[in-house]
């Protein structure tokens, strides 16, 4: 699963609490996988069942203990198996293809205006993945001093914006098409 094998790749980097988990979901991978605090809590759950985390309480002065997790060695076989083994391809579902697929009683107007909205706002996702999704691939690069790790995260974060990149033209392209769509 993903998630499991998300946070056992960020444990390896260095033991981590279930709130520092879900920060770095948000800060680096979000632009691809996205997971809630909950998920990861009970991700972690399960992964220190299975033993491929173990969890210690760090006690706090004036704060709440905090649970950190690491991965184990059996966590770290995992992963690397997970890592080496090919994905067959997730299942496409975009809730704006399904209004598309059922306006046909909707103006060619009220199509486009939900085609332009939707090129818009992966325009402003587009602008988010080149600014603050770059600069964090950097900074998180620099504190870890792993260039390759680098290079594939810039990997990742290359897919994200020829993927909207590629959505833009095409709804562009759409656009075009549904405003000469017979009434």
């Amino acid at each position: 699963m993903p998630l499991s094998h998300a946070i056992l790749g960020f444990l390896e980097f260095r033991p981590l609490t279930g709130y520092d988990l879900k920060k770095y979901f948000d800060q680096s991978i979000a632009h691809f996988w996205s997971a809630t605090k909950s998920h990861i809590y009970q991700a972690l759950e399960k992964l220190e069942k299975d033993g491929l985390v173990s969890s210690q309480i760090i006690p706090q002065e004036g704060k709440p203990n905090r649970r950190e997790y690491q991965i184990t060695e059996t966590g770290r076989a995992e992963l690397r198996r997970w890592l080496t083994s090919p994905l067959p391809p997730g299942q496409l579902r975009e809730g704006w293809l399904i209004q598309v697929f059922f306006s046909h009683k909707s103006s060619n107007e009220e199509i486009v205006t939900l085609l332009e909205a939707r090129r818009k706002t992966i325009g402003e996702r587009l602008d988010i993945y080149r600014t603050v999704v770059q600069d964090v691939i950097t900074q998180n690069a620099e504190r870890v001093g792993v260039e390759r790790a680098k290079q594939l995260w810039q990997i990742t974060l290359d897919h994200g914006i020829d993927y909207y990149e590629f959505e833009i033209d095409w709804l562009e392209k759409v656009i075009d098409r549904v405003n000469t769509l017979p009434h």
